[in-house]
């Protein structure tokens, strides 16, 4: 009797993995986060911790569709709480460290935003993001760094970019600011190719455009 409690408990939490992947799954697809990013969910196995970390999750980015489109900083906070409950209960998840930094900038805490996305590239969480998921962080943490716009940080920032396009070539936003990079460290060869880069991506990508003939001319 009792091992037929146990199996009955672990069909129970797979279960619920399965239904937490479909939410997740609905609601990048409604929102727009990248899907990538969380597709390893599938492959998680049925751990309690990790069942209820990604119910947190998954509410927590619920929440923070919501604070976007409502521009409300008490729907920000419910989202940062549910984010901190994630990790609490599965800190080697990058997904609730980035769901974190996206509220507490939503708030306007860049700082504490750009300290979330440091754990999220923590050699700790960093291993559950594919190439490009880890490109896709370190766009959205030099983004951050520009603008605090502290010296030292730009230039880590122009590190992160550089990372960034390796890791996610076909981001044409992050040529497009490694090229700004490179054209406010006066490296003007280095900037062309990285705004051709970006162009190459995304034709239509008129500040890119104007930026690579701003080069051509001087």
């Amino acid at each position: 009797m009792e091992q037929d409690d146990k199996k009955a408990m672990i069909r129970d939490i797979a279960l619920q993995v399965v239904l937490i992947v479909i939410g997740v799954v609905s609601f990048l697809a409604t929102h727009g986060v990248p899907q990538r990013l969380y597709a390893k969910l599938r492959n998680r196995p049925p751990n309690p911790r990790v069942v209820q970390a990604k119910r947190h999750f998954v509410q927590g980015a619920q929440i923070l569709a919501q604070a976007r489109r409502s521009n409300s900083p008490t729907l920000a906070k419910q989202a940062l709480a549910e984010a901190e409950k994630a990790i609490a209960l599965d800190p080697k998840d990058a997904a609730s460290h980035l769901l974190k930094s996206m509220a507490l900038d939503l708030q306007g805490f860049r700082s504490n935003a750009l300290d979330a996305l440091d754990a999220a590239l923590s050699p700790l969480a960093a291993a559950s993001l594919a190439a490009e998921e880890r490109g896709d962080a370190l766009l959205k943490r030099a983004e951050l760094k520009i603008s605090l716009s502290q010296r030292k940080r730009v230039d880590s920032a122009l590190t992160d970019l550089t990372e960034s396009v390796k890791l996610s070539p076909r981001n044409a936003k992050a040529w497009r600011l490694l090229g700004e990079c490179y054209e406010g460290n006066e490296m003007g060869e280095e900037a062309k190719k990285a705004y051709k880069e970006a162009l190459q991506l995304e034709p239509q990508l008129d500040v890119a455009q104007e930026a690579l003939n701003r080069l051509s001319s001087s």
